[in-house]
């Protein structure tokens, strides 16, 4: 159980490093990883206005998360399909904090602003390098800087208002198989018969 709540708040850490903007169409997604060529797909992606879902793609029998974060009322929801349990993470937490910081980009055009406003950003340095397609898909390509030199590269697609690929030092990915439409709501809900897991009492478990 730690296992797959830790394999999942890992993959949306990467996700939100790379994601600057909410979205203004639904859709779906597979997300690659682009540090790994030939890897199949690493998550599954759902997004609906102010609402996301991941879902982490794994083979193990012990797998079947994913992740829910509510951009309106700032919360996220862990699901552990295996163990009919979910979590919820405390907006409060420094990690949540950031995470939503990176939903404000108003403006693809100018998401630079927005960019620099995180905290973690500060010291850093932000660009428009132009207009790049991906995947089909027309994007405004940025460059960053961030304050240990480190250069960054992320793809904006102006009609999702979301980063379509993302590219660093030590993570790259890109959305592929996107389909525009309406999400199902029951995606972003926690499915009946789940039970809220003790906070408290799982960080008491032997690991």
């Amino acid at each position: 159980m730690p296992r797959l709540i830790a394999r999942t708040s890992c993959f949306v850490v990467l996700m939100l490093a790379g994601t600057f903007a909410l979205a203004q169409a639904e859709f779906s997604a597979e997300i690659v990883d682009l540090q790994k060529p030939g890897t199949p797909t690493t998550a599954k992606l759902y997004f609906a206005k102010d609402r996301m879902r991941a879902e982490p793609q794994t083979s193990s029998p012990r797998g079947g998360g994913a992740v829910i974060m509510n951009f309106a009322n700032q919360t996220t929801t862990v699901l552990m399909a295996q163990q009919h349990m979910y979590m919820e993470i405390p907006a409060q937490s420094q990690g949540q904090r950031l995470g939503y910081a990176f939903f404000q980009a108003g403006d693809v055009e100018n998401a630079c602003g927005d960019w620099q406003k995180v905290g973690s950003n500060k010291g850093g340095s932000c660009h428009k390098v132009g207009d790049e397609t991906v995947n089909g898909r027309a994007t405004v390509k940025y460059e960053t800087t961030n304050a240990s030199g480190e250069v960054s590269h992320f793809w904006l697609d102006p009609k999702l208002r979301f980063p379509v690929k993302w590219q660093g030092k030590n993570s790259g990915g890109e959305l592929r198989n996107i389909q525009e439409g309406t999400q199902p709501a029951s995606l972003f809900e926690v499915p009946p018969g789940f039970t809220k897991m003790d906070m408290g009492g799982m960080m008491q478990q032997p690991r």
